[in-house]
């Protein structure tokens, strides 16, 4: 057995196993192109808006470069990937012999990575002497790895650096192989013939999220049967990435994914370690340290004086909603057009975008006006809500996302700000959640409780449907509209699963029984019907 190994080490064709290779390395150009498309956070409820210091949702980022390659085996280095790469998920297309392996590297240039790096070779300290308060630089050797105290090695001997207590300063001839101050991803390939091809590199990051914005105005002049408003609306997209995507084909995917991968645990970014150099403390060891407890903080610097002028061309700021609003309103935006994606919804920016590192980026993606609705009045008067006092009735607009009444598009769940118009200017009537509106349903926003129209049920009679001994029970309604013009009631009767109703004309909307009551400007309604309880 010895004599076949020996024979076939010395034998000319015998060779060294192409993994045990030093493959040369080969730099990835800067993409050509840029792709991102953005994902909201999977675990972000309704109502629920995106956290700016720990986004939670990801991005799917598909890059062009060019690469040349050498014969044979080789290792491409992508420098510049998003530091929230999920590394399992990258993909590269457009190679001749595939993918043999893929790494991410740990570390990112940094002090300590360099320290460790250059460990054993040489570098030049520079330090102030003491005497004469000029600097003089030598040669030394790095002997200690970065963590704790770093000790060189000098023509005096050996010494730990900043424990003299004067400036001291150390200089690298060049990087060590495999730092990068950004990212990197590398691959294995292998190229028979070598040449340069054209790659995409596709990969899942963490670190991003967005939501929609929208604002409603509602014209002057309006009623509750013809109410007129214009409807404005936004993207805001979040890359908390150290890294920015410069010229880059954006979108984002609307809609509730299914996700059952941690991109959290998976990211897992590169570190760039900070150079922590302790010493020995000053004094005696026998005695302790004369070093103590660092002093307290300094208190924060007062704020601002108030200007005590304005000039006549000064901007007063009094809320950041005027703010965001006159900006979602500017002239002429950068529209995204909508997709569909599967049973998704797909917003492409028809432009070429800068995606800056840890930043935020707004695109309009809807402006209607004059869309049509309706001012809807609702209550509950239900047999578990009897109340003999006058309830504030909620306000509700309401419409319906079709091209009739100036809609039919998909609108992803987000804030939305209601402004009216009046003499006096537009003034802020509501903030509302909206929920996801697929195309053709009926959209509402709720804009708080009326102090116009009140609502008082109650029993007419002195049976209880609750009552095994009772079969039917007279209720009534009375409802107060104390608005210059006639309203619209909804009033809610209970589930139809449960209640049985007579006397009135009711209708099922939501699962619920519901009567639609007119009343008139400054005036009284009231309605009597009887309920019963569903027996089996």
């Amino acid at each position: 057995m010895f004599a076949r190994i020996a024979g076939c080490l010395i034998a000319a064709g015998c060779t060294v196993p192409a993994a045990a290779q030093e493959r040369p390395v080969v730099q990835a150009s800067s993409p050509e192109s840029l792709a991102v498309t953005v994902y909201r956070d999977p675990n972000r409820g309704v109502g629920d808006t995106m956290n700016p210091d720990w986004p939670r949702g990801f991005a799917m980022i598909s890059e062009t470069r060019t690469v040349t390659l050498p014969p044979g085996e080789s290792r491409i280095r992508f420098e510049g990937v998003a530091e929230g790469m999920v590394a399992v998920s990258a993909i590269v297309t457009g190679l001749p012999g595939g993918t043999i392996e893929k790494n991410r590297n740990a570390d990112l240039l940094s002090p300590a990575a360099l320290v460790n790096g250059t460990l054993g070779n040489r570098v030049r300290i520079t330090r102030t002497n003491p005497g004469t308060g000029e600097a003089a630089s030598e040669e030394a050797v790095i002997r200690t790895r970065a963590d704790g105290g770093l000790v060189l090695q000098t023509q005096d001997g050996f010494e730990a650096v900043r424990c003299s207590g004067l400036p001291e300063r150390l200089t690298f001839d060049d990087i060590p192989d495999g730092l990068s101050s950004e990212p990197i991803f590398s691959i294995d390939t292998r190229d028979a013939s070598g040449g340069t091809y054209t790659v995409t590199l596709s990969y899942l990051a963490w670190g991003f999220d967005w939501e929609a914005s929208y604002v409603a105005t509602l014209h002057e002049g309006r009623d509750a049967d013809d109410v007129r408003f214009d409807l404005t609306s936004w993207l805001t997209i979040l890359n908390d990435n150290g890294q920015s995507f410069e010229d880059a084909e954006l979108m984002a995917v609307a809609g509730t994914l299914n996700v059952t991968s941690d991109f959290e645990d998976l990211a897992d970014p590169p570190t760039a370690r900070p150079l922590r150099l302790t010493c020995y403390p000053i004094g005696s060891t026998a005695r302790g340290s004369p070093v103590g407890y660092p002093p307290p903080p300094p208190p924060p610097p007062p704020p601002p004086a108030a200007m005590a002028a304005y000039s006549e061309d000064a901007l007063i700021v009094v809320t950041g909603a005027r703010v965001q609003r006159e900006m979602m309103e500017s002239a002429t935006p950068v529209m995204a057009g909508e997709e569909q994606l599967g049973d998704l919804k797909l917003y492409r920016v028809p432009v070429p975008v800068d995606v800056n590192a840890q930043g935020l980026k707004q695109v309009a993606f809807l402006r209607e006006e004059g869309v049509e609705g309706e001012l809807v009045y609702e209550s509950e008067c239900t047999p578990w809500n009897w109340n003999a006092d006058p309830t504030q009735a909620r306000l509700l607009l309401e419409t319906v996302n079709d091209k009739r009444h100036g809609l039919g598009v998909a609108l992803p769940t987000g804030t939305v700000s209601v402004f009216e118009r009046g003499p006096r200017g537009e003034l802020l009537v509501a903030e509302e959640t909206l929920r996801d509106y697929a195309s053709g349903q009926d959209v509402e926003l709720s804009l708080g409780e009326s102090s116009q129209v009140f609502v008082t049920c109650n029993h007419a009679g002195a049976k209880d449907p609750r009552d095994d001994e009772a079969r039917w029970m007279e209720t009534r309604a009375t409802i107060t509209n104390a608005n210059p013009h006639p309203v619209t009631v909804r009033l809610q009767l209970g589930f139809n699963s449960q209640w049985r109703f007579r006397g009135v004309r009711e209708r099922l909307r939501n699962g619920q029984r519901i009567i639609l009551v007119d009343v008139p400007a400054n005036g009284t309604r009231t309605l009597d019907w009887e309920v019963g309880e569903v027996t089996d």
